[in-house]
């Protein structure tokens, strides 16, 4: 896959593998991410991974555009985009009335009961593809074809972090309070942002992600131990 180079400022490279989501793009974004980390190139900064394409910060004193280009060029000749794994996380989500207001939606929608729309989503196979939009928002794929259904025509206000959303074949839990328009069908009291400097989110890109059912008991109890209630 050839990708397409566009200079970003004077200090920084996009990468890009495909105008639109697929698999094979992610995978090349993901192969050479991993590749450039392993091997930085001198002047390279930082490498934020996206859908399709790769942003590459550099230091425009040490190197530009056309060098950059150029090494990139080398690291994907033989580039291995074989799909690589990342851990394993488990999110608990509860799925009950006071957390998920778009859950009778959700099934009216795609003409599931609303247990149906839960036990779709909680057989997703779903993976990491990037951060985006606010601190430690983490984009999954892996909805079911059942349950897809497109954003809301407007953004609802104050959604609490920890809001379980989809839209498409998307998947996220939020981390702020704030606006959207995905559908929200749940609530997690997993803890997304670690302390950690060095390694801030939960996630990283590539991981696999499955959710488990808890029911309104069980998430007071480990939000209250979150908070030392």
């Amino acid at each position: 896959m050839k990708p397409q180079f566009k200079a970003v400022a004077d200090h920084a490279l996009l990468v890009t593998f495909a105008d639109q989501i697929c698999e094979d793009a992610h995978g090349y974004v993901i192969a050479l991410d991993k590749a450039i980390t392993a091997q930085l190139p001198e002047g390279v900064i930082e490498t934020v991974p996206a859908l399709v394409n790769l942003l590459i910060d550099f230091d425009p004193i040490m190197t530009d555009h056309s060098i950059l280009e150029g090494k990139i060029n080398t690291y994907l000749e033989g580039l291995n985009t074989h799909r690589i794994l990342g851990a394993q996380r488990c999110i608990q989500v509860c799925y009950e009335a006071p957390f998920a207001p778009d859950l009778e939606a959700v099934a009216s929608a795609t003409g599931l009961t609303k247990d149906g729309v839960i036990k779709a989503h909680l057989a997703g196979e779903f993976h990491v593809l990037m951060y985006g939009f606010a601190p430690g928002y983490a984009y999954l794929s892996g909805v079911s074809d059942k349950i897809q259904v497109p954003r809301k025509p407007a953004a609802v206000r104050e959604v609490p972090a920890g809001s379980v959303i989809i839209a498409g074949p998307q998947c996220l839990i939020t981390t702020l309070t704030m606006p959207t328009g995905w559908s929200i069908i749940g609530r997690s009291p997993s803890r997304i942002f670690t302390g950690e400097p060095e390694h801030p989110f939960l996630f990283d890109i590539g991981d696999r992600v499955n959710f488990e059912r808890i029911d309104l008991n069980t998430f007071d109890s480990i939000a209250g131990m979150a908070s030392g209630v």
